[in-house]
This record gives C-alpha cells, sequence and structure tokens, in this order.
C-alpha cells in the first residue's frame, strides 16, 4: 500500500525532474525530506514494482533515430531465453508479453535502416522465435502520460 508519501515521490519524479547536479537533493527538498531518504524509498519503489523506469525520454527523430514496433510469435519453451536475448540490444526501449498469436511485442530504435534489419535478422534467427511482424512508425503520435496519485 502507498503512503501519502510514496504518492508525492511517485507525483515529482513524473513530470518536472530537475537537470541538477544533484537532482535528488532538490526533489527532496520539495518534499520536504532528506536526499538518503528519498533515494532509498524510489529503491524500494522500485523494488516493490511501483516504478518500472526513472529517466529521460528523448526525440529520437530528432537525434536521427527511427522506431519500429516489432510483434513476434515465441513457443512458449524459449520465451524467457528470447526475452533475455532482446534485453541486450541498446535499441530496444520495452517489450511486453501479450495475448494472442503474436505474444510477445517491442519497440526498437536504430540510428540506420541497416543497423535495423541486421538487428532483426538476429532476432528472427533466435530460437523459439517462429513469426515475427514489422510494423513501421508512419507517422508519431507521442501522448504524455502522467498519473496523479493524489
Amino acid at each position: 500500500m502507498l503512503s501519502e508519501f510514496d504518492k508525492a515521490i511517485l507525483n515529482a519524479v513524473q513530470g518536472e525532474f530537475p537537470l541538477e547536479s544533484r537532482p535528488f537533493a532538490v526533489l527532496a527538498k520539495r518534499l520536504h525530506t532528506d536526499e538518503t531518504t528519498l533515494i532509498a524509498r524510489l529503491t524500494e519503489l522500485k523494488r516493490d514494482g511501483y516504478l518500472r523506469r526513472l529517466g529521460a525520454y528523448f526525440d529520437s527523430d530528432a537525434l536521427g533515430y527511427k522506431g519500429t514496433l516489432i510483434a513476434l510469435y515465441v513457443s512458449p519453451d524459449k520465451f524467457a531465453s528470447v526475452i533475455e536475448a532482446i534485453n541486450r540490444y541498446d535499441g530496444i526501449t520495452h517489450n511486453y508479453e501479450r495475448e494472442g498469436e503474436y505474444n510477445l511485442w517491442f519497440t526498437l530504435q536504430t540510428a540506420s535502416e541497416s543497423q535495423r534489419q541486421i538487428i532483426l535478422d538476429e532476432i528472427h534467427g533466435l530460437p523459439g522465435v517462429e513469426k515475427m511482424l514489422e510494423l513501421r512508425s508512419a507517422k508519431k503520435y507521442k501522448v504524455r502520460v502522467q498519473f496523479r496519485l493524489d
């Protein structure tokens, strides 16, 4: 169960994260606590599954990257090993299991077509990957989602 303090922390880290040499000290001051307590609680919230990721999002197009959404059918007995292999690629922003014909989906950001093709060929060749569907980005829709925990 989240405390009011936990909710305040999660609200604070979703929005305007301070671009400072010690951002957690700045956040801690805003939250009327100290940096050590804040970092410890964030670590616990991540461990407990309330916080998946803490980091910046970049405009991939402005940096010269192109994105694609990939759907795979992976045989159940190879699912864990395929996920482990996919997670080793720097361009994978996230992946997740889904029900249906394609049971593993992920996004890939690459700086070139050749790099994209090499990675996808390697992934398609992994033991257990039986089908692959590539859904390239045609238009970017960016939705900023924040979950206010008040």
